[in-house]
């Protein structure tokens, strides 16, 4: 009974991908959490106390990098929204910026509150960015290739030496390719996807690559956006978890592993903390990289590999204020409601000296300070998917904040946790004055909650920074036969894909001499 073909340590939703098509490949496979619910840090919660049925995604929050061919092949069905406008810009004046898919309003608003040389910069850059995107696309679902042979092979001649240096490069570089005149734009782009969940700037090498991997949306009916899932993110990992029990996968919560076990250099089976012990040919670990090393023991692991993780090791920088309100944010520059709720509100510093302003926040963070202003996505999910909200009208609704220290210096966050995010919530305020006395209740993760809550090492929210791209990511075989890692820190990257999981599960087949049937 203790015997299966396949052991997954973990059920987030890669760990789940994994499993089902195991399964689907006619293997016996087991899944072992040790979290009470499975998701990993893709689920939906009611974490707050003063509002009990209002329901939120405490960690991931946005589904857009998930592969349509993904979702074919599992034939998992998604109840997806999408968010038009997706970008809200709000200014402490009378500017504002809503970009969405009706291109002659965004036209409208760049040249009265910005420029047109703004306006052609940013139709160059999203230009550039989808004909990268759509050549690359297929290298998310196999084995990745270097950045440089991944340009030689999908990226048309054109592109090759642009792609090149925005996966080497930093995001400001990029940026500036472009020809922005304003600098508050420039930092919309470079925030919301150059520095979410990733250790570094403006000017830092890897950010380009973060850029180009969360501006990989392929969703139907996205328009290249990231998307809202009804009923919150634990949606994801609930029907993937369905489909996985329907093909057999055995799946176990609250059932941490305490070792892996190898034989002679070949895993063997796992060691559950309750001391029970489960033997398979096969072990897939949806764990962190830093977690499955404890697992196996460093002792047993060649030098090279130890100091391949090792290099990866970044403290997590980002701190998430789950929050729940009683009414909406009423904005200066808009207080009218035009849609402005359900997108990425960029809560930015003025435009006057805001990229000198980001390398200081960030250089403040490095010397473990908390930053006066750091760079601030806010969410209310709720205008856009109501089905979570309590019978008395609360909103769920989120901070994600870009930077913080992974521990204050000199100080805790256990002792600092209240007073910034009361600061936090004082910058909100600036924007749409009064919002502090909207909030019922509050629900922070700054990284070590994170690494609590989620039993993600470190804090970090993708594994490993998406600085690192292609090959140069956490191979999916170990160096122990027999043993895979599916998890974020492989390729293509972290933020809810679940291209990991499939190509994982690719090549423990393929090491199986099985396929998948059709």
């Amino acid at each position: 009974m203790n015997r299966t073909d396949v052991i997954v340590i973990g059920a987030g939703h890669n760990g789940l991908v994994c499993a089902l098509l195991l399964a689907r490949a006619g293997l016996s496979v087991r899944i072992f959490e040790e979290q009470p619910v499975v998701g990993g840090a893709v689920r939906t919660e009611r974490p707050f106390a003063k509002a009990p049925d209002l329901g939120t995604s405490t960690g991931a929050y946005l589904l857009g990098l998930m592969q349509p061919e993904l979702l074919q092949k599992l034939d998992v069905n998604l109840p997806l929204k999408r968010r038009n406008p997706h970008y809200f810009l709000p200014t402490t004046d009378t500017r504002y910026l809503l970009v969405g898919g009706d291109e002659s309003e965004t036209k409208r608003q760049m040249l009265a509150f910005f420029s047109e040389q703004d306006w052609n910069a940013h139709v160059a850059l999203n230009q550039e960015i989808a004909a990268i995107r759509d050549d690359i696309a297929p290298t998310w679902l196999l084995e990745p290739e270097s950045i440089e042979a991944t340009a030689e092979r999908y990226v048309r001649p054109t592109l090759r030496e642009a792609f090149v240096k925005l996966c080497r490069g930093s995001v400001g570089d990029y940026l500036d390719r472009f020809g922005f005149k304003s600098d508050l734009l420039k930092a919309m782009y470079a925030v919301t996807d150059g520095f979410s969940g990733l250790t570094g700037t403006w000017n830092t090498p890897g950010t380009g690559m973060n850029f180009l991997a969360h501006n990989m949306c392929r969703l139907p009916g996205s328009g290249g956006t990231w998307m809202i899932v009804e009923g919150g993110m634990g949606t994801i990992t609930t029907r993937l978890a369905d489909a996985a029990r329907k093909e057999g996968v055995q799946i176990e919560t609250s059932a941490p592993i305490a070792s892996i076990e190898t034989t002679n250099g070949v895993a063997c089976g796992v060691n559950l903390v309750d001391g029970r012990r489960f033997q398979a040919a096969t072990v897939v670990t949806n764990a962190d990289p830093f977690r499955m090393r404890d697992l196996v023991g460093r002792e047993y692991l060649p030098d090279a590999y130890n100091t391949r993780i090792d290099g990866y090791k970044r403290l997590g920088t980002t701190m998430k204020v789950n929050l729940a309100l009683s009414k909406l944010p009423r904005f200066t520059c808009l207080p009218d409601d035009h849609g402005q709720y359900g997108p990425t509100i960029h809560l930015l510093p003025s435009e006057g000296n805001i990229i000198d302003h980001l390398v200081k926040s960030f250089a403040d963070v490095q010397a473990g300070k908390l930053p006066e202003f750091p760079t601030i996505e806010w969410y209310i999910h709720t205008t856009v998917d109501p089905t979570l909200r309590d019978s008395a009208g609360n909103h769920n609704s989120a901070l994600f904040v870009q930077w913080v220290p992974y521990q204050p210096v000199g100080s805790s966050w256990e002792v600092e946790t209240d007073r910034y995010v009361k600061h936090l919530l004082s910058i909100c305020d600036r924007f749409a004055p009064g919002t502090s006395d909207a909030v019922v209740d509050v629900f922070a993760l700054p990284p070590p909650g994170i690494e609590k809550h989620f039993g993600i090492r470190h804090g970090h929210i993708h594994h490993v920074d998406n600085a690192y791209g292609f090959s140069d990511r956490l191979p999916y075989r170990t160096p122990i036969a027999g043993l895979y890692s599916c998890s974020a820190g492989t390729h293509p990257a972290g933020s809810v894909i679940g291209s990991a999981g499939h190509n994982a599960a690719m090549a423990v087949l393929r090491d199986l001499a099985l396929v998948l049937p059709r």
